[in-house]
């Protein structure tokens, strides 16, 4: 059966199959924004920029989007679904996987740079022939969306440069990061972006096309890769298999969220929107449906017998048309008006904000007035599930964990939740005061917790090592990134000490807030910084994990005592800020309660002071312990070797003493 199908399609057919791809999501987003194109003129109350901006815009970024997508997951394929030679090189599947997401990140690259000058013609409404290049700059310094297709093209172009010349494995996670990256400009702009709820629209939007990626790119992939004939194709089914199921949670978890913000039950049916909301619900209903046949029939097929591959083609030659629709049809929906917003008239803390504030901060309200995060409070709650998990596997089989590592772990997870999603995070983007006491939880408590949870450990224990003649798995990925140069320079102490004291200074005294206070991304990257950085510094300095640099415990205690000062200098200077940060945007908030905005600041520099000092002593006791333990860890091996050889040792040095004292004795 798979001879026949290879000879069918043939290893050329490969790119006419991935182009046939982009075309369909292309021509059904141009068909589909083309019935809608009479009502999105009258809403928006524009002239009509012509045929080439009112289909060749869908067109390309349909296109563009799917071929981001297939860069995604060839990158994928070749980093973590089929195996590299031992040499560490790549091997046929994975070099022929690289090639083909550097084609196709090149030209995700184009579509981006393509939709610059369409997107100014869309929103100036005139046609793209009248429009100079003067016109086009101006217009992607203004236009949120244009400037999100710029920083695309930039991003996708530096992915595509910097794989060329890869041809080990090590580079390929980075280069799948990458490529996920590139996605990140969509979801910060468009529908979601703007209007109430703002912020459950663009955290959940970033979960759907992430997962959107995964799932549609790696079935792109590994269909290539089974129509090529590549080697490892049953492992590389049962590794996506497992990630498609999640990329499914999390795709219908995501869009339901995004809906339910942008749409009310009623307009899902008496407006052309919500058609086409539903035709997306049908298909990922489809896709879901079709994704179990895979399970039942197509990986089963290929566990039995690797070379049986023809259900796999078949399947994943549908659902790719599936895909290619589905991507068409939501590029439409970011082109048709959508119907009026739940709230017609939200308040301006609602706008900037994307909620509302019931009043000022009380202890009442920073305990119960919660508003989950779906970002960083799902995340919580994942790690949480993960560790849990692996902790049972392990004393499942016998192997005892330490009680004070999972407590250290889930207290974590537990205070990263809370200073997310309780009323804390809800209060952090509209007052410096409360960001500063959330700035300090996740930047110096959080990552201390988690540190001394030991995961890297853990996870080592719990994986299964795969065998010699056995293809890489997770636990051998993990150790190739421990084990990495990236790893070996970031875990340096100066580096790390440098990135978690730097980002205090630049982001405060260095104009970034200012910039960033307004948007809800900004705020994301920082929670994200503050998180990485402060796990980085306190992994090499208090981790129980193993480091790529081990460094004494005498040199640890320096670093400790070296980022004592520059902590209380950061909040004494922030104390005597004459300057109000952000005030511009925290004035704009237009709140009652919260005027004397210097007063506040004062506060949030107060609490960066006093605080930073809490954890920090933390670390020291938490130093202190391990060193005294490392001390009796030492005593007991002497002890042990002691005892193998009969103190040789100690009888060797009363020997030396003796003939000392002997030769002292002749001497007189």
């Amino acid at each position: 059966m798979t001879t026949a199908v290879s000879r069918r399609t043939g290893h050329g057919s490969v790119v006419p199959l991935l182009v046939g791809v982009a075309l369909l999501g292309g021509v059904t987003a141009a068909a589909i924004a083309g019935l809608a194109l009479a009502d999105a003129l009258t809403a928006t109350g524009l002239p009509n920029p012509g045929p080439v901006t009112n289909y060749g815009l869908p067109f390309v970024r349909a296109a563009g989007e799917l071929s981001a997508v297939i860069a995604v997951g060839s990158f994928l394929l070749a980093a973590f679904l089929v195996p590299p030679q031992a040499s560490g090189v790549l091997d046929v599947a994975g070099y022929r996987a690289l090639r083909t997401g550097t084609a196709a990140s090149g030209l995700w690259a184009v579509c981006a740079a393509l939709l610059v000058p369409l997107t100014a013609s869309d929103v100036t409404g005139q046609p793209l022939s009248t429009l100079g290049l003067s016109d086009v700059w101006s217009v992607a310094g203004l236009v949120e969306t244009a400037g999100a297709w710029r920083w695309t093209a930039a991003l996708a172009l530096i992915v595509t440069i910097a794989s060329i010349p890869v041809l080990r494995w090590s580079w390929t996670p980075l280069l799948f990061g990458g490529s996920l990256l590139t996605l990140l400009p969509l979801a910060l702009s468009g529908h979601s972006s703007s209007g109430g709820s703002h912020d459950l629209a663009t955290n959940s939007l970033i979960i759907h096309l992430v997962a959107g990626a995964l799932w549609a790119g790696g079935l792109l992939a590994l269909l290539a890769h089974a129509v090529r004939g590549g080697e490892h194709a049953d492992v590389a089914a049962r590794r996506f298999s497992a990630i498609a199921f999640w990329c499914f949670v999390a795709m219908a978890v995501s869009g339901v969220v995004n809906a339910l913000v942008r749409v009310r039950l009623q307009d899902l049916v008496t407006s052309s929107y919500g058609w086409l909301v539903l035709c997306k619900v049908a298909a990922l209903c489809m896709l879901g449906v079709i994704g179990w046949q895979h399970r039942r029939r197509g990986v089963a097929a290929l566990a039995k017998d690797s070379s049986d591959r023809g259900g796999l083609i078949r399947l994943a030659i549908v659902e790719a048309v599936i895909f290619a629709v589905t991507f068409g049809i939501a590029v439409a929906l970011g082109r048709t008006p959508p119907p009026p917003p739940p709230v017609l008239n939200p308040s301006i803390t609602a706008v900037e904000l994307g909620y509302d504030l019931a009043g000022p901060p009380t202890v009442a309200r920073i305990l119960f007035d919660w508003r989950f995060d779906l970002i960083f409070g799902t995340a919580a709650i994942v790690i949480a599930a993960m560790y849990v998990a692996a902790v049972v596997r392990l004393r499942r089989r016998g192997d005892a964990w330490p009680t004070g590592r999972i407590v250290a772990w889930l207290c974590g997870c537990a205070v990263l939740l809370f200073t997310t999603s309780s009323g804390l995070g809800r209060y952090m983007p509209a007052m410096f005061s409360v960001h500063m006491s959330a700035h300090m939880l996740l930047s110096m408590l959080v990552p201390v917790l988690l540190v001394l949870g030991a995961p890297v450990t853990l996870a080592l224990r719990a994986l299964p090592a795969a065998g010699r003649a056995d293809p890489p798995g997770a636990r051998e990925w993990l150790l190739a990134a421990l084990h990495s140069k990236v790893s070996l320079v970031l875990t340096n102490p100066i580096v790390a000490l440098v990135l978690f004291v730097a980002g205090f200074y630049g982001l405060y005294f260095g104009g970034l807030f200012d910039a960033a206070a307004s948007t809800h991304a900004a705020h994301v990257a920082m929670n994200l910084h503050f998180l990485l950085s402060g796990y980085l510094f306190y992994w090499v300095v208090i981790g129980v994990d193993p480091t790529p640099r081990p460094i004494p415990s005498l040199a640890k205690l320096g670093i400790v005592f070296a980022s004592l000062p520059l902590h209380a200098f950061f909040g004494v200077v922030l104390m005597g800020t004459r300057e109000v940060l952000a005030g511009q945007f925290y004035e704009s908030l237009k709140l009652p309660w919260h005027t004397d905005l210097i007063d506040d600041q004062k506060l949030g520099g107060g609490i960066a002071w006093s605080a930073g000092e809490v954890p920090l002593v933390l670390v020291l006791i938490a130093l202190l312990i391990q060193w005294t333990r490392s001390d009796r860890r030492i005593a007991k091996r002497l002890d042990r070797a002691a005892d193998r050889d009969d103190d040789a040792d100690l009888a060797a040095y009363n020997r030396m003493l003796a003939q000392m004292a002997s030769r002292e004795s002749d001497r007189r």
